[in-house]
């Protein structure tokens, strides 16, 4: 991998801040399209796909693939078309005036004609070095990447947002049994959502309690000790796996101030498209979808936000 030292104010005709799904393709379809990208790989080039092991929802693949070479994979791939790379964190976006101007940890400063945001989203964990040990070996935070490696077995999701309960019901169907964690005696979902939960047979809800330590072995993960928020004693419970569903936080900080973001922190793209508040300046993948969160959407967002990206150059000239 090269690493294209950035001269001061270098100028550019598409800036990609980010190095996973959505900004890699984003990478390829603007270089295949002659506009020489440069991609900002930032903290963790690959994104979430290079803390996720197996792969087998990832279309175009029969046998299961690991993450990190997919993305590895993805890198080569635009960089063969003639993207550049840049190991660099982007600290500050000034987007009031054209060219937009992208100031760097390092002290470099670029401008740039259009710009593609797709920085991401990190899951929120609970902190637990437990947690952190079987992260991959029975610890997930997304139950649609990783439900059917449990296919009849017993599982626990942490949370009781709209997305513990979805996910909660979405594992209830592969499954032999979910256990919901939730730390207060109700729940923040929708109530048709929590009146769903509550139908579904093989659901039990742990009121009041949260995880102390996830207790595994070689094997992966064998159980959860829960802790009482209530003062009651603790207690286990087996289970192979854990799915934390206690939200996502948007890479999106460096650019408070220079795109509309919402009040959770994700950028506001327009619906159906990639355009942000600012004209010029197009968003894709994680950092702007709360919903889908899977690699193959962020790749089609990558696509679309380098599509309009080229569209717009082209009505700039």
């Amino acid at each position: 991998m090269t690493d294209h030292a950035a001269d001061a104010n270098q100028h550019e005709h598409v800036i990609i801040i980010g190095a996973g799904a959505a900004g890699l393709t984003a990478g390829i379809y603007t270089a295949r399209a002659n506009l020489s990208p440069v991609i900002i790989a930032g903290l963790q080039p690959g994104g979430q796909m290079t803390i996720t092991t197996d792969v087998e929802n990832y279309p175009g693949f029969a046998q299961v693939i690991q993450g990190p070479w997919l993305m590895t994979e993805m890198q080569a791939q635009a960089e063969n078309v003639g993207a550049r790379v840049i190991y660099d964190l982007v600290t500050s976006l000034d987007t009031s005036e054209r060219p937009f101007t992208v100031t760097f940890d390092s002290g470099k400063v670029m401008t740039a004609d259009t710009i593609i945001l797709a920085t991401g989203a990190q899951a929120r964990w609970l902190g637990l070095e437990s947690e952190a040990a079987f992260n991959g070996r029975g610890v997930s935070a997304c139950a649609t990447c990783d439900g059917f490696f449990y296919k009849e077995r017993d599982v626990a999701v942490i949370g009781g947002g709209n997305t513990a309960v979805e996910e909660a019901l979405y594992l209830a169907n592969i499954c032999r049994s979910v256990t919901l964690v939730h730390r207060r005696d109700t729940l923040r979902a929708e109530q048709i959502m929590q009146d769903r939960l509550l139908k579904k047979e093989n659901i039990t809800v742990e009121w009041n309690r949260s995880v102390a330590e996830v207790i595994g072995d070689e094997s992966g993960v064998t159980g959860l000790r829960l802790a009482s928020t209530i003062g009651e004693a603790e207690k286990d419970i087996p289970v192979h796996g854990m799915f934390v569903a206690i939200g996502h936080d948007p890479a999106t900080k460096a650019f408070s101030g220079a795109v509309a973001l919402d009040d959770e922190g994700y950028i506001i793209a327009e619906a159906g498209g990639t355009r942000t508040s600012v004209d010029g300046v197009f968003a894709a993948g994680d950092c702007v979808d709360k919903i889908y969160r899977q690699a193959v959407t962020a790749a089609g967002m990558g696509c679309m936000a380098a599509l309009d990206a080229e569209r717009w150059l082209g009505e700039q000239e």
